[in-house]
């Protein structure tokens, strides 16, 4: 068998003869009276050998009988009655492939030769010719190119309506979650700085370790989703976040927080590149821009969740237990655990829906991408009232697949088997990363980056910059009713009621006793307190400075080294200081006005997410980003006006709300910008590219608050304005059918 094979002409007549054979066996299955053509599967058991591919075999003899075979199946052919792990689930007795019903390729057919020849199979012939590489690109280009066109018109049969709206929903908790993520440490970071006794830099490195996990995460997940599938790594990726986040709870170390904190960022930063890609893949093109923009929405919802919870929760300190002092568990531990329910909630409706099919397809699994196009035909149908509607399409143009084959021996171990196989992911990504700064997408790929970049550092920086400066100008409020007490004497008497925001000078107390209250933004100067009694005292921003204790004893309170600066104490006496950090008590009133910004400044963006959804598809995705971004440019001018707290409220709803719709432009364009085997990867690349921008714009912005308001302005409007020049040399994506 193997030596008739070395003949050109006996090869194709081998191909013509098994042809005939599956053929003969699959109208034997369904019944003679019945047409062969009616079942799809049997149909593309003998149809790839039927086809006529004479260019592939030019000055072959009876080219009009010639095979489906793309190269010599040498290798899948080397024994007559042979079986090859790929044709697991083949019977005898009965010719139907049963490994077709899982999307694998019948050995010796036409997928499995594609499959096999690859690059270097042997064409037969003269010499053992290898196939080119640019070639078999081409090839497989012209593959996506017939695979996109097909697919369209598949999903106008499919028709939208309950399935996607399932989805929708599905992926929406999945965005949500991501919402979250942003609002959960700048919540809570009020409350953790007192309860793990955090500085000034690890509330720093608190407040951006999120965005950076997220960057790993983006780049991450979005280049693993475009080789493991969309949904497995949303559902791995989801499940970190979920893990970590609650894990984030319960520790009580700051260091132990931290890390819970980035792996849970690493987590939710595969959201947003997989959610979108994988959502636009089961929308037609009329369709597209005004749902992905729908879709955005519950990036919305996110932040309103968050701040109605923190609102709800965080302020409630009786919510809380400890255990000894070793363990405390407080109620923005609670809002915490909160916050994680949203990505839980996705990963239990989402193990009900089923992969992309364009996946499937732009990978060779013919059989497993028809089942889920069959299945969105029939809920959309059964919705619409018309079961009876059968899904048409019998067979679809899959893409020649590349295999890397690994010789792995049958006596490697388990840990040395994984470890290959990671080594040809992590190869297979980084081929595919690569290949979008190809010439083809080069220039795309740049111009991305810049409007990315310069979109992230002006909306994060601003964003960021709005609520300090609203507490910069509370802070400045609160200083100008300071009241201030210079040189009073107080003799024997009792304060049991809270001191706050006062000032005293050179003042002397005389026998007095301070018990059971609080201390708030309290300030005594060159004072003496004599034969005082301090009881159950607690702290917050109160200090004695260069002050004298004579005969003075202190219980139960935290009035000890921070608090006492520059002072003398004389037969003085602290007993049983109240150890740990504390919550602070102080910003009450402040935490609920951050809550209520943050509420506002996220519900604003409504009406920009519901104009940009219903001019998506009608104005174009260009416009759309380069008119809100210059737009967005010329609202930043007017922060200069913003004087007062209610002002700056005010601006940061305007702002929030027209920039959001340049975000959905982006969103959308960035999806239908790149072909599908790549859309994860360089939708990954440029968000994690996002969240270094981001990193950058919160940093630098923050350094200025209290400063200059020009600064940041600047930086802001100047950003947008590159951003939206740069969008505008972008191609219009709008009409055009998925890559």
């Amino acid at each position: 068998m193997e030596d008739s094979y070395q003949n050109k002409t006996a090869f194709i007549k081998g191909a013509k003869d098994i042809a005939k054979e599956v053929k003969r066996q699959a109208a034997k299955k369904v019944g003679r009276g019945v047409d062969k053509m009616t079942d799809e599967y049997s149909k593309r058991s003998y149809s790839r050998f039927e086809e006529d591919d004479d260019d592939d075999y030019p000055g072959v003899p009876g080219g009009q009988d010639g095979g489906y075979y793309r190269g010599d199946s040498q290798a899948a052919n080397d024994d007559e009655g042979g079986h090859s792990d790929s044709t697991e689930g083949h019977d005898e007795d009965d010719e139907i492939y049963e490994g077709e019903y899982q999307g694998i390729p019948r050995a010796g057919s036409g997928k499995a030769a594609d499959g096999l020849a690859g690059v270097g199979s042997p064409l037969g012939g003269d010499g053992q010719q290898f196939r080119d590489m640019a070639q078999f690109e081409g090839e497989r280009r012209k593959d996506q190119e017939e695979l996109a066109q097909q697919y369209e018109t598949i999903l106008q049969e499919c028709g939208h309506g309950k399935f996607q709206w399932t989805l929708y929903f599905v992926l929406g908790l999945a965005l949500m979650a991501d919402g979250v993520e942003i609002f959960v440490v700048g919540f809570v970071l009020p409350s953790a700085e007192k309860d793990m006794c955090l500085s000034e830099e690890s509330k720093g490195m608190l407040g951006l370790i999120v965005y950076l996990g997220m960057m790993v995460g983006a780049f991450v997940w979005g280049g693993l989703a475009d080789r493991i599938g969309r949904r497995q790594s949303l559902l791995i990726c989801l499940s970190i976040n979920s893990v970590f986040s609650f894990f984030s709870s319960f520790v009580q170390g700051y260091s132990t927080f931290l890390f819970c904190r980035l792996l849970s960022g690493v987590g939710i930063g595969g959201s947003i590149p997989i959610v979108f890609s994988y959502y636009s893949e089961f929308l037609a093109q009329e369709k597209r821009g005004e749902h992905l923009s729908w879709l955005c929405m519950f990036w919305m919802i996110g932040g309103i969740y968050a701040s109605a919870m923190a609102w709800a929760i965080i302020p409630h300190y009786g919510w809380s237990f400890q255990m000894g002092s070793a363990y405390q568990f407080h109620s923005w531990r609670v809002f915490v655990l909160v916050c994680a329910f949203p990505s839980v909630a996705a990963i239990g409706f989402l193990t009900t829906m089923p992969e992309s099919p364009r996946f499937y397809l732009e990978n060779g699994k013919h059989d497993e991408g028809w089942m889920i196009l069959k299945q969105v035909h029939d809920t959309n149908m059964r919705a619409k009232g018309h079961p009876e509607k059968v899904f048409s399409v019998t067979t679809i143009k899959t893409v020649k697949q590349m295999d890397e084959l690994v010789d792995m021996g049958g006596d490697i171990s388990t840990l040395r088997r994984y470890k290959l196989k990671l080594t040809s992911l992590f190869q297979q990504v980084r081929s595919n990363f690569l290949a979008i700064f190809n010439p083809e997408y080069r220039r795309t790929t740049f111009m991305m980056m810049a409007v990315w970049f310069t979109m992230s550092f002006s909306y994060y920086g601003l964003t960021v910059w709005f609520p300090d400066m609203i507490k910069y100008i509370q802070k400045q409020e609160y200083a100008s009713r300071t009241k201030v007490f210079t040189k009073e004497r107080v003799e024997h008497i009792t304060f049991n009621f809270t001191l706050e925001n006062q000032v005293h000078r050179q003042g002397q107390y005389f026998n007095d006793k301070f018990i059971n209250l609080k201390m708030k933004s309290m300030v005594f100067e060159d004072s003496v307190f004599e034969e005082c009694y301090f009881e159950d005292i607690t702290s917050s921003r109160s200090f004695f400075r260069n002050c004298t204790f004579i005969a003075t004893l202190f219980y139960n309170t935290d009035l000890f080294q921070n608090r006492i600066i520059n002072s003398k104490l004389v037969n003085s006496t602290f007993l049983h200081n109240k150890e740990g950090c504390l919550l602070d008590f102080t910003d009450d009133n402040n935490a609920y006005m951050i809550y209520f910004v943050s509420f506002l400044g996220t519900l604003a963006v409504l009406p920009g997410n519901i104009v940009s959804a219903l001019l998506m598809d009608k104005i174009g995705r260009l416009r759309m980003l380069a008119g809100s971004s210059v737009i967005s440019c010329v609202s930043c001018f007017f922060l200069s006006f913003g004087s007062t707290e209610s002002g700056m409220i005010a601006l940061l709803c305007l702002f929030g709300g027209i920039s959001i719709a340049s975000w959905n432009a982006l969103d959308v364009l960035t999806v239908e910008l790149y072909p599908s085997d790549k859309r994860t990867t360089a939708f990954g690349f440029l968000n994690a590219l996002c969240k270094l921008a981001a990193v950058l714009g919160i940093s630098i912005f923050q350094s200025f608050v209290g400063i200059t308001k020009a600064v940041p302005i600047l930086f802001a409007a100047g950003a947008l304005a590159v951003g939206s020049f740069l969008a505008l040399k972008l191609p219009e994506t709008r009409g055009q059918v998925l890559q």
